[in-house]
């Protein structure tokens, strides 16, 4: 709960009247808010999903090749170490 909740009875939606049609940029309008919604809850869940596969499938590929994160990260630091 906000600290911030408002007191007392609801304010009316600001629109056009029920007798009266949207433009059709009101229209697009409302579209578009309604897909950025969308996109924005969209996103919050499909990135960290996508992240944890991509390392799931990383680790699964590098396990069926017989190696790790660990070793190919060692193996870097080696040719580094090396070549100063």
């Amino acid at each position: 709960m906000s600290l911030y909740r408002r007191r007392g009875p609801a304010q009316p939606q600001v629109g056009p009247a029920s007798g009266q049609r949207l433009t059709w940029r009101e229209r697009r309008w409302e579209r578009r808010r309604r897909r950025r919604v969308f996109e924005e809850a969209l996103g919050w869940l499909l990135v960290p999903v996508i992240l944890v596969g991509g390392y799931w499938l990383v680790t699964a590929v590098l396990g069926a090749l017989g190696t790790s994160p660990g070793a190919i990260i060692e193996g870097i630091q080696a040719v580094i170490g090396a070549s100063r």
